[in-house]
């Protein structure tokens, strides 16, 4: 479901993009080409500041944003993903946030207040609140960083870690073209 927000914000998604019909983007969002978008995701633009302004959330080309995932900000706060990074499944990304280039999110993980620098690797079940990531790093399952968390106990990617997550938006991309082609046999 494509919706405004109270504002009127309606999103902006681009044609090349694959929104699956179960999901919900409200408000203002800004989706870029070969996106993919999967079933019960939840992008929603509609919170405001003080002043009534809101910053957009962008997912960036090639990016894919998995079953489940939500993704919010808090008092109109900006929101980015980076180009081919993948969201996994049943994920919470909650602004302000950004998250860069070639990241991968992994499964139920909840990221807030956070920056998140290009080609990190988070893997699935953990907790990132208020931290700032720089590119390179890896957060082994079930960790939780916060701001005082100490960076030199964290490992950095490795070429096997990239390669998986290169494979996941791979994957992702040739979904957009086959529901995209599906979707024009309806």
């Amino acid at each position: 479901m494509i919706r405004r927000n109270p504002n009127g914000d309606m999103p902006v998604i681009h044609p090349d993009a694959y929104v699956d019909k179960t999901a919900i983007i409200c408000g203002k969002v800004i989706i870029e080409a070969n996106v993919f978008v999967g079933p019960y995701a939840v992008i929603r633009a509609d919170e405001t500041d003080g002043e009534g302004k809101l910053a957009p959330i962008l997912i960036r080309a090639n990016s894919n944003i998995q079953d489940g995932v939500v993704i919010h900000s808090k008092a109109g706060a900006a929101v980015t993903i980076g180009e081919s990074t993948s969201i996994a499944h049943r994920s919470i990304i909650h602004g302000p946030c950004t998250i860069g280039d070639k990241v991968f999110i992994g499964f139920n993980t909840v990221v807030f207040n956070c920056r998140i620098g290009d080609g990190c690797v988070v893997r699935h079940n953990s907790v990132l609140d208020g931290c700032d990531l720089p590119p390179g790093f890896y957060v082994p399952s079930t960790t939780h960083l916060g701001p005082q968390s100490r960076l030199d106990e964290i490992p950095k990617v490795r070429a096997t870690d990239s390669e998986f997550s290169e494979s996941v938006v791979c994957a992702n991309m040739e979904l957009v073209k086959g529901y995209k082609a599906l979707s024009n046999e309806f």
